[in-house]
């Protein structure tokens, strides 16, 4: 199935929303002259102060334009993409010329040497004195073991004095731990610490919430009390998630390779600190196995490197991280040009989901989200006004959206396949298709943060 954009997909690759507001400006075929499309690439020449070549390959996204503008994609790109998405028939098949065939070329040659180089790098690394190496890591180890010894008797005292004091402090004094966590090198626990603040007052049982969160992070503190008794994966993911990175080359050298044809099922753009986060959940076609992709990227223009757009699948070989989970990969090379999904892969029953999950956190307790396909639910509306998906056992979840009447108003009251995240109380649903085309269920999810 050729890839079909869709307005709201081409809103996520933007760097800000001022330049999806003069992207739509240019989305007219009467600012362009000689568009075109291949089954690789998209073309046009975009009239404005002079005369723009645009160029986009579909197999990633990637593009070129000839203004002198530092964004990327440039309004020039976005609004060719979202006249191609609007009004398809503007942008005609047609045989490519030359100076696309050869940026493609190009392309292609340079993705092929970067490759190989990586492959190589990976191979090839220098070796470190493990005795300056093992100093280092002792030294953090200890620096690591303070802070979680400090948090560990906030989170006594804080239990101790009851949850109900943090109503007027909050998010403050986790704001404070989460700033001493980053101190003693522990920052992707710091994230999470930080990220607490948020549930005090958030709803009736913020309390019960809180209180799981908390008993969680009680749970690593001890655990890394003990790390070297634990399992070599699951020591991996423990550092991880106190802030410990893996380097690309130890994934590409260690890492399990799965190739297949993915699918990009959910998606989530998030900022903290001018830090953009992209979470994608991927499932292979073939082999029915699930990834996370996490890509990073600094500043409100900044771009990730794999465009990876939600609805869309393509050929591609991940490699994944170490550890017990056995969930973030990374894409070492993609191959053709990326389709438009037209059947969901992977879907199972909700019991089949859970049964997964339990078996998921058992190896690894502190998960927290998890990508998946439901097999044919029905969209369901309490008497409370709550939305939920419920399946031919009549096993059902609940369902946190954006707009609860948008599922119920695609499925019809039909039975469908539905793609998104579980994150242990709730289903979020991204996307659905029905063989013909797919349908974006959280668009405003995708939409790029205030710059």
């Amino acid at each position: 199935m050729q890839l079909t954009l869709t307005t709201q997909q081409v809103e996520a690759l933007a760097p800000d929303r001022a330049s999806i507001g003069k992207a739509k400006k240019l989305a007219e075929a009467v600012h362009w002259r000689i568009l075109g499309r291949s089954e690789r690439a998209l073309w046009g020449q975009c009239r404005g102060s002079t005369v723009y070549d645009v160029q986009v390959d579909l197999s990633d996204l990637q593009s070129r334009c000839t203004c002198p503008s530092r964004k990327r994609p440039c309004k020039h790109v976005l609004g060719l993409l979202i006249l191609a998405a609007q009004t398809p028939m503007a942008v005609a098949p047609a045989s490519e010329p030359e100076a696309v065939a050869d940026w493609l070329g190009r392309r292609a040659a340079a993705a092929a040497a970067k490759a190989t180089k990586r492959e190589a790098k990976a191979a090839g690394k220098k070796p470190v004195d493990p005795e300056a190496q093992a100093k280092r890591a002792e030294r953090r180890a200890e620096r690591v073991g303070d802070g979680l010894e400090q948090l560990d008797r906030w989170l006594r005292d804080l239990v101790r004095v009851g949850l109900a004091t943090v109503e007027d402090s909050s998010p403050g004094i986790f704001e404070e731990q989460a700033r001493r966590l980053v101190d003693a090198q522990a920052s992707g626990l710091a994230g999470w610490i930080r990220r607490l603040g948020a549930i005090p007052l958030s709803g009736p049982d913020w309390p019960d919430r809180l209180l799981r969160q908390l008993g969680r992070v009680a749970l690593l503190i001890r655990a890394f009390r003990r790390l070297d008794a634990l399992p070599p994966e699951l020591q991996l993911e423990l550092r991880a998630i106190l802030g410990w990175s893996v380097p690309k080359e130890q994934v590409l050298a260690e890492g399990e390779r799965v190739a297949d044809r993915w699918q990009v099922v959910a998606q989530e753009l998030s900022e903290e600190d001018r830090l953009r986060t992209q979470r994608s959940w991927l499932i292979g076609q073939d082999t029915g196995e699930r990834a996370l992709v996490l890509q990073f990227a600094y500043g409100a223009q900044a771009i990730f490197d794999e465009r990876l757009l939600l609805g869309s699948e393509f050929e591609a070989e991940l490699a994944f991280y170490p550890g017990a989970a056995r969930q973030r990969a990374l894409i070492v090379r993609r191959d053709g040009v990326a389709s438009s999904i037209a059947r969901l892969a992977g879907a199972r029953p909700i019991a089949a989901l859970l049964d997964e999950v339990s078996r998921a956190v058992a190896r690894q307790p502190w998960l927290e989200r998890f990508g998946a396909v439901l097999r044919d639910v029905s969209a369901v509306q309490g008497a409370d006004g709550r939305l939920r998906l419920v399946d031919a056992a009549g096993d059902h979840v609940a369902v946190t959206s954006a707009d609860p009447y948008l599922l119920l108003a695609i499925s019809g009251g039909e039975a469908i396949d539905v793609a998104g995240e579980w994150d242990g109380d709730a289903f979020y649903p991204f996307l659905t298709a029905d063989g013909d085309r797919f349908y974006l269920l959280q668009p405003s999810l995708l939409a790029p943060p205030p710059s």
